[in-house]
């Protein structure tokens, strides 16, 4: 099988050759071709060569536009602050958004208006073009909880749950447009799967997830399903409390940070769901042996079964050794999807 031949199969619920390998690599890619993280997420031609090299080299079965989360939130005005070798920040003591009556003038971002939302669709139209049909083609969007978060700040979009839940119901329609809109302009330019990133969720309990966050994660998640793309779910963060919701959302595949047991998460979404990760990205991964990476991961596999996705729980840390690397490739390709019987 090619790799995108043994994602699709996952997602279709075929039996694919050995278990697909999808980890997030962002500053590690960019370090494998010796380039400055600035240029990684300024420029879809860096971005596209490192995650290639790193695909490539690890043997991952996709390549993924995925950089920062500014990049929407920058387009609509947000202030960005960018570094020589770090991801950009969103500077919340400036937020946008600090005065609400603002959303009500705020226009969409256009994304293919030129902007760092247009550099990720061109990074997806490259992407089509290199790999050409072998690995699959991930693009990616901010969640409405994290874009909110980003256009208002953080902290007062908390106290906006419960101070002006109007306003929170009307930011989050605004920002859920904008995800699908970006979506469907990855989707246009050769994406294979929408990665959907929504950290800011894993901040706020059931309640204000079901009321204000599930919904137009459902919204986003219904759209990128109308144009025959699949769906990968990535919450940061202790999600435990949210995990029977976010297996309502109908996503192929749910990322578990190491902070949200897959055991727990295969009871509560029940034995469809395809779950990807979650041993620790630095304790274990970057930290730890080939054979403590190895033993994690059986481990996972033993909890989640043959839906079962190889990664960790976040970003591969830009300093974990290749050997750690391999071991995640290794364990994913030595044969049976079946856990326990490699």
């Amino acid at each position: 099988m090619t790799s995108r031949e043994r994602v699709f199969a996952m997602i279709a619920g075929t039996a694919p050759d050995c278990l697909p390998l999808m980890p997030i690599t962002m500053m590690f890619a960019a370090d494998r071709i010796g380039r400055k993280y600035f240029d990684y997420v300024t420029d879809h031609r860096v971005m596209v060569e490192a995650q290639l090299r790193t695909a490539e080299e690890f043997d991952l079965d996709h390549v993924s536009c995925i950089s920062d989360p500014a990049r929407e939130a920058g387009d609509c005005g947000a202030k960005v602050q960018f570094f020589p070798d770090q991801p950009p920040a969103l500077v919340e003591e400036e937020a946008l958004l600090a005065d609400k009556t603002v959303l009500v003038r705020l226009k969409q971002p256009d994304p293919l208006g030129g902007g760092r939302m247009h550099d990720r669709v061109r990074a997806a139209a490259v992407f089509k073009e290199r790999v050409a049909g072998q690995r699959v083609v991930e693009g990616w969007i901010d969640g409405p909880c994290a874009l909110g978060a980003d256009l208002r700040g953080i902290n007062t979009l908390m106290l906006d749950f419960y101070d002006d839940p109007a306003f929170v119901h009307d930011l989050l329609a605004f920002v859920t447009q904008i995800g699908i809109r970006f979506a469907a302009a990855q989707i246009q330019a050769g994406a294979d799967l929408i990665g959907l990133g929504d950290a800011a969720a894993s901040l706020v309990g059931p309640a204000i997830y079901e009321e204000f966050v599930w919904p137009r994660e459902r919204q986003l998640v219904d759209a990128i399903h109308q144009k025959g793309i699949p769906v990968r779910l990535h919450i940061c963060g202790n999600t435990r409390p949210l995990l029977g919701k976010i297996g309502e959302l109908g996503c192929e595949i749910v990322d578990l940070d190491y902070l949200a047991p897959v055991d727990e998460a295969r009871a509560q979404m029940g034995p469809r769901q395809i779950l990807l990760g979650n041993i620790d990205p630095v304790r274990v991964v970057r930290n730890g042996t080939v054979g403590q990476v190895q033993a994690a991961l059986a481990e996972c596999h033993r909890q989640a079964g043959s839906r079962f996705i190889v990664g960790a729980g976040c970003e591969i840390p830009r300093d974990t050794p290749p050997a750690q690397m391999h071991a995640l490739r290794t364990y994913a390709r030595q044969g049976s999807v079946a856990p326990g019987q490699r």
